[in-house]
C-alpha cells in the first residue's frame, strides 16, 4: 500500500489509465472482429468500410503506445490480404 500522498495519487491515476487502455484495446479488437465477420459473409463493401475503421483504431493505439507498431502492421496486412482475395473472387 502507498505511504505518501504522491504515491496514493499515482496509484489512482495508474488504475484510471489501466481501465482506459483496456477499453481502447477492447474497442480495437471489436473492430477487427467486425472486419472478419464481413469477410466471412463475403460482403466486400462492408469489409472495406469496417477495415478503414479498424485500421484507424489500431493506428491510434500505436500512437498512444498501447500496442506495438508491428502488431498493427500485422493486422493491417492480414486483413487487407483477405479483403483483396474476397474482391478478386
Amino acid at each position: 500500500m502507498a505511504n505518501t500522498k504522491q504515491a496514493l495519487k499515482r496509484s489512482r491515476q495508474a488504475e484510471k489509465h489501466r481501465i482506459e487502455n483496456k477499453w481502447q484495446i477492447s474497442r480495437m479488437n471489436t473492430h477487427l472482429k467486425r472486419v472478419l465477420a464481413a469477410i466471412e459473409s463475403k460482403d466486400v463493401n462492408k469489409a472495406k468500410e469496417e477495415y478503414k475503421i479498424a485500421i484507424s483504431a489500431a493506428d491510434r493505439l500505436v500512437n498512444k503506445g498501447l500496442i506495438h507498431k508491428n502488431k498493427a502492421a500485422r493486422h493491417k496486412s492480414r486483413l487487407n490480404k483477405h479483403i483483396a482475395a474476397l474482391a478478386k473472387a
